[in-house]
């Protein structure tokens, strides 16, 4: 059974991706008259709002769990000019990228990767951090900085068996607060939760015995 919502207005379609939602509560807190919530039944109303606030609202949605399709004419969401992945406090990576992450399909631009080590739903966070009691620093290590020619462009992401979250393209790693810890075209990032070099892998993953299925 799909879990994708559809709903539309006369000027914009809303798909809204269950399985995606880490409940950033982004959607219900800016316009809880287009997605309201703790109701029974029919909660997306975009008819509510204009295409582009509702096009805004997507775009602020970090794991892509909201996705749109213009009606009126309007622009469809585009890559963003600058890949980036912003490591949250105690929590997930949130990136926005032209994603490509090995085994996946329709990805899109924004998903949220685990970090703890205990999500269901790997490479995807589920919550589980909240549940575990994950404690990471969202402004972590600085790692290079490398000049980028190209700063966008596809993001490849390969989350290795056992292990960590290899990443080639161009991409800038933000911590929560928006200071940049890397600028990098090749790294390996952290998925088991227990690096001392968070958020980029320290190889502990294997002392720990790390599985990810």
């Amino acid at each position: 059974m799909s879990d994708i919502e559809k709903v539309r207005s006369k000027d914009v379609e809303v798909e809204f991706h269950g399985s995606r939602c880490i409940h950033s509560r982004n959607c219900v807190l800016g316009r809880p008259d287009v997605f309201v919530p703790n109701v029974e039944g029919e909660w997306i109303h975009p008819g509510a709002a204009t295409a582009e606030e509702v096009a805004e609202l997507a775009h602020n949605c970090p794991s892509g769990a909201i996705q749109y399709r213009r009606l009126d004419g309007g622009k469809q969401e585009e890559p963003p000019k600058v890949n980036t992945a912003r490591v949250l406090e105690n929590g997930p990576y949130f990136f926005h990228a032209e994603l490509v992450i090995e085994g996946e399909t329709d990805v899109g631009y924004r998903r949220v990767l685990c970090r703890c080590g205990a999500s269901k739903t790997k490479p995807f966070c589920d919550g589980s951090h909240h549940e575990s009691v994950f404690r990471a620093t969202g402004e972590a290590n600085h790692g290079e900085m490398a000049t980028l020619a190209v700063r966008n462009g596809p993001l490849r992401i390969t989350p290795n068996k056992d292990g960590c979250l290899k990443i080639e393209g161009p991409l800038e790693i933000v911590s929560g607060t928006g200071t940049t810890l890397a600028k990098t075209t090749k790294t390996w990032l952290c998925r088991c939760g227990h690096s001392s070099n968070k958020p980029f892998c320290d190889g502990t993953h294997k002392k720990i015995g790390f599985v990810t299925e």
